[in-house]
């Protein structure tokens, strides 16, 4: 059997030179190339990556396009959970996962282009701005694509159910006697902020508790920082809420630290409520109360409708919403209760 020994010693060049070319590496002349490549051909020699894609018309390539807006990158604990979910499902049926960017050659092009250079059979896409027009290029080409937390009639979509989730939180802190609750959300701008906040107002409305203009604070991008500045505005308030819904555990976790540097205690004088049940929420003191969402089910339903769409099985695009539910831990009490 041929191996790229056998070709570096026809052609002169060394093992690793000829690796390269079947690799597409950029250091390596479109003239050295040609010639590996039509050596190889001569001696019967095709690398397995290679037959595969001439066998199946697939690269056996994912793009992922992450771009979120609090800087924490895939660190953030429900993208990398996530993520990791959806890997695992990709990897299990042969695929490699590549990061799409826009700059292709560090020259500035366009995610679509970035996609095509690289021939990737499929997209899952993590996105803080939906109204990118590179984003929305991509959107509009052939390349299958899955997006996590957006609607769309475009593209297959999927989310966990964020208004009912956000209901969940208001009808539980209303269980324990909490009228005055307040809202950290995570901004309108994004669908899962926005159905979380409308969520919380429905929830309200429903119970008959009163909805004050002051107790819905920006959190915005979901992190610790915001989440405590939040706090401070409602701390701040002539009558302060007795209780806290957070969009998201990392303001959740902020709005505590907040409430604590300024001498209350959580739930003694406070509740406060978060959405993910990120695996911090559990070991933080008091443990965080949450929605939970189920992140494995989420990596996992995004790789397996990406697939199909990529095999070309299934009609139409689908639209997946799944369940959350209440954890209930130490950070919400009933009000008054020391």
């Amino acid at each position: 059997m041929t191996t790229i020994y056998d070709i570096a010693k026809k052609t002169g060049y060394s093992p690793t030179t000829v690796s390269k070319a079947f690799n597409n590496y950029s250091d390596v002349r479109a003239k050295t190339r040609e010639e590996i490549l039509r050596t190889a051909r001569e001696m019967g020699y095709l690398p397995n990556a290679h037959a595969r894609t001439l066998t199946t018309k697939k690269s056996w390539t994912l793009g992922v396009l992450f771009v979120e807006g609090t800087g924490a990158g895939i660190r953030h604990p429900f993208f990398g959970a996530v993520i990791e979910s959806f890997k695992q499902i990709a990897v299990d049926k042969g695929y490699a996962l590549m990061f799409i960017s826009k700059d292709v050659g560090g020259k500035q092009s366009g995610y679509l282009e970035n996609c095509r250079i690289h021939g990737v059979d499929g997209v899952v896409v993590f996105l803080s701005d939906y109204e990118d027009p590179y984003f929305l290029e991509l959107l509009e080409s052939n390349i299958p694509t899955v997006i996590l937390d957006y609607e769309t009639p475009k593209s297959h979509t999927v989310c966990s159910d964020n208004m009912a989730g956000a209901m969940m939180a208001v009808d539980y802190l209303t269980s324990l006697g909490h009228s005055r609750i307040a809202h950290i959300s995570g901004g309108v701008n994004t669908v899962p902020g926005n159905q979380r906040q409308e969520g919380y107002l429905a929830a309200m409305k429903r119970h008959g508790n009163e909805l004050r203009e002051e107790y819905i604070v920006e959190g915005e991008f979901y992190v610790l920082e915001n989440g405590y500045t939040a706090m401070q505005k409602l701390l701040a308030l002539p009558e302060r809420p007795t209780a806290v819904f957070a969009s998201g555990d990392m303001l959740a976790l902020g709005a505590m630290m907040a409430a604590k540097d300024s001498g209350l205690s959580v739930p003694g004088d406070i509740s406060v409520m978060g959405y993910d049940d990120i695996e911090l929420a559990r070991y933080v003191t008091p443990a965080l109360t949450t929605v939970r969402q189920d992140t494995a089910s989420l990596g996992i339903r995004a790789a397996e409708v990406l697939l199909a769409s990529v095999d070309r099985k299934g009609n139409g695009m689908e639209a997946i919403v799944l369940p959350v539910e209440v954890i209930e831990r130490e950070s919400c009490a009933p009000p008054g209760k020391k």
